[in-house]
């Protein structure tokens, strides 16, 4: 059966709490790689650098006050509670800051439009919560059982915390608020996650048996309200996260029908369709080819029939010459 013993608490609380004697170094610690992990993340995405953010989430800190938080939950600590609630308030409202910050020294807006790292971090969905949940999991784990504590780099990359704050600070910068509020709800939604799934290990292995005994049950309604409070906030974000997964879904396959209608009527006049994307208010293709451009007669009752009928679609004549230069 799984369980902790009292070696293993105090383990785990040494990793998670700033408490004790330590409190200052470690809170020093937490602040000085937050606030490096913030830069360089900013950074990465501003450069548009996967490698540089990957190292951002490396850095990171906030992991710690987030598992903090699922530890004092199970063991009805309040001070720890709070303490640690705070620091991941606080520490994501400095990220948020320094993002918008460094957003005042580039001369051109860090939006989607034109960055990959904001465009992945702005419409979360349903599998972001599901893969977060499995993440949180086995950060959870890597706390409880120091024989797999060398999984947490692996962690920190696998759930993003810090890069999602920063595109938040980047993009309400750009005045790209819609992106903003995208991001914070996929912090928000990897926080949930790991609070979610942290309560469901530290069950397992039966922490909260190591729970000082009250002499009423203050403690206990504490910890099962706080409980029910995470569970409730995980369906509150489903709620969202399945709207744009459903939003995402039917826009792809509206790019797949629109794709399907171009083709043909690209290669039938010697063109070909080289780009199919989104637009504010449609869907936008390229078409490239010799001169004269073909005409688009019928194309419209054809996406019409492929039940595209909602669907605005601009077409991008692109015409080009192709020269051939024959080897001898």
């Amino acid at each position: 059966m799984l369980s902790v013993a009292e070696t293993d608490l105090a383990r785990m609380r040494d990793q998670v709490f700033f408490e004790g004697p330590e409190r200052t170094r470690r809170l020093s610690r937490f602040w000085v790689l937050l606030v490096l992990a913030a830069i360089i993340a900013a950074a990465g995405v501003t450069a548009d650098s996967t490698a540089t953010v990957i190292g951002a989430m490396i850095v990171a800190p906030l992991m710690t006050p987030i598992l903090g938080i699922v530890l004092a939950v199970v063991l009805a600590d309040r001070a720890n509670l709070v303490r640690s609630l705070l620091l991941v308030v606080a520490g994501a409202i400095v990220v948020i800051a320094l993002g918008w910050v460094l957003g005042k020294f580039v001369p051109y807006p860090v939006v989607a439009a034109t960055n990959s790292q904001v465009a992945q971090r702005i419409s979360p969905r349903l599998i972001d919560l599901v893969a977060a949940l499995a993440t949180g999991a086995v950060g959870s784990v890597a706390l409880a059982r120091s024989d797999i504590s060398d999984t947490l780099p692996g962690v920190a990359i696998a759930i993003s915390l810090v890069p999602p704050l920063s595109v938040v600070g980047l993009t309400l910068e750009a005045g790209a608020t819609d992106q903003a509020r995208g991001a914070l709800l996929l912090f928000v939604t990897n926080v949930t996650a790991i609070l979610a799934s942290g309560i469901v290990v530290m069950a397992l292995y039966r922490v909260h048996r190591h729970a000082p005994k009250p002499g009423g049950k203050t403690h206990y309604l504490s910890r099962k309200g706080a409980a029910a409070a995470i569970a409730t906030l995980v369906l509150i974000i489903a709620v969202p996260l399945a709207i744009t997964s459903e939003q995402l879904t039917r826009a792809s396959l509206d790019q797949s029908d629109v794709q399907a209608v171009l083709d043909p009527w690209a290669k039938a006049a010697g063109w070909s369709i080289v780009n199919v994307s989104p637009s504010p208010d449609g869907i936008t293709a390229r078409a490239t080819g010799p001169l004269p451009e073909p005409s688009t007669k019928g194309l419209r009752a054809e996406l019409d029939r492929r039940g595209l009928k909602g669907t605005t679609v601009h077409i991008e004549l692109v015409p080009g010459d192709i020269i051939d230069l024959r080897g001898s």
